[in-house]
């Protein structure tokens, strides 16, 4: 466990959405490695048991299953994180839903809608009630995982990326309003090796990867790791801002 001064999380509680998996639970992984103790969500019971059990078990980990989308799923997995653990100190909002591929113009608007709402709205459903079970009055950490979808055109994910952008703004609009008791941040990955992103490498990962001036495509390590830093008090003077994560993807224009 790394105990390094201003990296500790020893004896705080995080909620992670979509933490059965992928960069999800890379970041549940990076908090309890620092001593927090984690809450995680996603809609399969059977992923999120192994899950738990991989971030080694009860005493530091807890499932609650459901969606997103269901204020009742997020009520609940706020208070079990202030019962079962004592506090809420730190939130995720690792929600990104994008069953349509297509240009935006061709897109059912019932699917956008279902897009905005999982991503857009559930998210900030969580932190209203993370602010009125818990930091309103004891303070803490939030950080959304947004995407470089959301800050440039990405071809045939358009309402993804829009979605994104939105999670980019609301994360300025949040740490402004939630100032100073809560800071606000968000982490904007490029192609990270996952499933959610698996039709954007897979049998060309290394044509993709050419792209990448770091030589590589991101994995679930990279967020996790860029998320405790954004949680944690060593970026205690950073709020409202986006870490793009891209393997300087952007700079190449």
């Amino acid at each position: 466990m790394d105990t390094t001064e201003g990296r500790t999380l020893r004896g705080r509680t995080a909620l992670v959405t979509g933490g059965s998996r992928g960069i999800g639970l890379a970041i549940a992984r990076s908090l309890v490695d620092r001593g927090a103790r984690v809450v995680v969500t996603a809609r399969k019971p059977e992923a999120l048991a192994e899950a738990v059990e991989q971030l080694g078990g009860p005493d530091v980990a807890i499932a609650v299953p459901g969606h997103a989308g269901d204020a009742e799923h997020r009520a609940e997995a706020v208070r079990t994180a202030v019962e079962r653990f004592g506090s809420l100190d730190m939130l995720v909002g690792n929600v990104g839903v994008n069953p349509v591929y297509g240009p935006m113009v061709e897109l059912d608007l019932d699917a956008v809608r279902k897009i905005l709402d999982t991503n857009v709205v559930s998210s900030l459903g969580l932190v209203q009630e993370a602010w009125r079970a818990w930091m309103s009055e004891h303070g803490g950490s939030v950080l959304f995982v947004a995407s470089v979808a959301g800050l440039r055109s990405s071809e045939n994910i358009g309402a993804y990326g829009v979605s994104k952008a939105a999670i980019i703004n609301l994360t300025t609009q949040l740490a402004v309003e939630l100032g100073p008791k809560v800071r606000v941040n968000a982490v904007a990955p490029a192609v990270v090796k996952t499933r959610f992103a698996g039709a954007l490498y897979e049998g060309r990962e290394a044509e993709v990867a050419a792209q990448y001036p770091a030589g590589r495509l991101g994995v679930p390590e990279d967020v996790g790791e860029a998320a405790a830093y954004l949680l944690g008090d060593g970026a205690a003077w950073v709020t409202g801002q986006t870490l793009v994560l891209d393997g300087g993807r952007l700079s190449r224009g």
